[in-house]
């Protein structure tokens, strides 16, 4: 193949490669050495290992005849994080659509620092949009200056570089990638051209289960790459045989295994089918109509002790499907990657409710033309994605009794006061070809302000959809990696070392409807959820969690 050429600044034709020396490395793309050395007692270093002591502190809260009584808490822990950052592979289902084709041109592009031509000038490749790899977190503070000091949350701890990432996966539609990314219409026609070869490489996306139950009629034009039969135990063997053969054939040490496929509808949640690891795998076994094909590839990699993350917002995590990742031991995330529209809803409503103002009603629209919006133009898959953004606000709601009425002991079940009070909350997606991947998201908040006040705020949201949920991927990937590394221990006592609970709450940052562990609450607000992972990282190497409390700026 003759190789391409390029444009540079100064109209001169220069060979592919050139144009990538003359604008350098984006700092989003930068390798750095681990460049962060804790000097503490609570922190050691070895070859193997990051060991830090961290105290966890709260506080036990009783409430007695209207009087608040609490009890400050402390508990010793210490964190045990492998510096050796796995050889990963990622494992996309759905690798041929919009985001996973978006995804891997994307990574060679950074791979091979391939620079492009568009109407405003050269542009280099990135990872902005990647809270990881283009956001940054304090440390501290200069001595010598009195500045604070920050770093970009990717050299807190060791972990993957995303051009590092082996890429595969599977699709139901079995057009070769370079031309899948042609498809999705996503890139700039020039880093098309130039990516293209590197693409091609990756061939085809591995055939995928295709139950047309669970996703809209109108994809079956594209169901041409399937795993045949109907067979779910035969299935699921497949998918499994296929993570092993990806991992062997590279010499991996992680795969992680992503959903980014067509969003399901919801599965039925039926007693002895689905609602324990032991049925869920007796239902397999008996090709249950219940048994999706996202909940088949989740329990493909549980059992092959890969973690699965799901980018998308059916309940591919049934009860049964839980239960076997902790029976398993194998991490689990999702769901429904948290992209636009409702990341900044998690952020205005929280805004709002902090600053003392009642929202009344939250109306959501969403014109999406990309093959997302074309599948979730069926209602029963609309429904998964409305289930999904819909959640959003009820954590800042609940937090604050005095501006709406929590749930009524005693009430009526399914009644107002049982639910307790709530805005409205209207969330419309519609169909509209013409907009392509460019998304419209247009958001009204109506709220309650002093002495029976109103105030009405619009905002008109236009997203590049795919731009924005692809350095999401990578986030979650990259932390999920890093968190099959870190045990934890109960430094009160002689406790060995252990994984983390299966269930990775420490993604929620990135997703819509964030998976926790069973029986506590969801928490949407974003701020709390990016303090908790910062908090998080920061435990890891000795530091304490973030204190804007400033106090040395506050005192003479």
């Amino acid at each position: 193949m003759a190789p391409y050429t390029t444009t540079n600044s100064s109209g001169l034709n220069t060979p592919e490669g050139e144009l990538e020396s003359l604008v350098g490395v984006h700092p989003t793309a930068v390798r750095r050495p681990y460049p962060i050395v804790v000097q503490s007692e609570a922190t050691s270093y070895s070859d193997e290992y990051i060991t830090s002591k961290f105290t966890n502190r709260g506080a036990d809260v009783v409430v007695n005849n209207g009087q608040f009584i609490v009890t400050p808490t402390s508990k010793p822990y210490e964190f045990q994080t492998a510096r050796k950052v796995a050889k990963t592979g990622l494992m996309l289902v759905g690798m041929g659509g919009n985001n996973g084709s978006t995804l891997c041109a994307t990574i060679l592009a950074n791979r091979h620092n391939i620079s492009w031509h568009t109407k405003s000038g050269i542009q280099q490749p990135n990872y902005i949009g990647s809270l990881l790899r283009a956001s940054t977190v304090r440390l501290g503070v200069d001595p010598s200056t009195g500045k604070d000091v920050h770093v970009p949350v990717s050299d807190v701890l060791p972990m993957v570089h995303p051009n590092d990432l082996v890429l595969g996966g599977w699709d139901i539609s079995g057009l070769p990638m370079d031309e899948a990314m042609k498809r999705s219409q996503v890139l700039d026609w020039d880093l098309q051209r130039q990516v293209a070869p590197y693409v091609a490489e990756l061939g085809k996306p591995l055939p995928s289960i295709y139950y047309p139950d669970f996703i809209a009629a109108n994809q079956e034009a594209r169901a041409d790459n399937v795993i045949p039969g109907k067979d779910k135990q035969a299935h699921l063997e497949h998918i499994r045989a296929d993570i092993r053969k990806f991992k062997q054939d590279n010499g991996l040490d992680r795969v992680v295994v992503f959903w980014t496929a067509n969003t399901e509808r919801y599965s039925d949640i039926i007693p002895g089918v689905n609602d324990t690891a032991d049925n869920v795998l007796a239902s397999i076994k008996t090709s249950h109509s219940e048994v999706s094909p996202s909940t088949l590839f989740a329990v493909a990699a549980i059992l092959e002790g890969e973690p699965f993350v799901n980018g998308a917002p059916q309940n591919t995590f049934v009860p049964g499907v839980i239960e076997l990742a902790e029976r398993e031991k194998s991490f689990i995330g999702g769901d429904d990657l948290k992209s636009g529209q409702t990341k900044l809803k998690s952020v205005f409503a929280e805004f709002l409710v902090n600053a003392g103002i009642k929202p009344l009603s939250i109306a959501s629209y969403n014109h999406l033309g990309n093959n997302d919006g074309h599948n979730l133009s069926a209602e029963p898959q609309f429904k998964s994605k409305e289930i999904s953004k819909s959640s959003v606000v009820d954590d800042m709601v609940a937090s604050n009794a005095l501006l709406f009425k929590p749930p009524q002991e005693g009430a009526a079940k399914g009644s107002k006061e049982a639910k307790g009070e709530h805005p409205d909350h209207i969330v419309v997606i519609k169909y509209v070809p013409a907009v392509g991947d460019s998304k419209r998201a247009i958001d009204e908040y109506y709220s309650e302000i002093f002495c029976g006040g109103r105030s009405t705020i619009n905002i008109f949201n236009e997203c590049e959809d795919s731009l924005l949920a692809t350095p999401l991927i990578l986030d979650l990937t990259i932390l999920t990696e890093l968190l099959t590394r870190v045990q934890y221990r109960d430094a009160s006592g002689s406790a060995e070392f252990a994984p983390l609970y299966p269930v990775l709450s420490l993604l929620s940052y990135m997703l819509k409807a964030p998976l926790v562990k069973p029986g506590t609450d969801v928490i949407n607000s974003l701020n709390r959820q990016r303090n908790a992972l910062e908090s998080f990282l920061k435990a890891c190497i000795g530091l304490e969690a973030n204190n804007d409390l400033l106090l040395e700026t506050r005192i003479w």
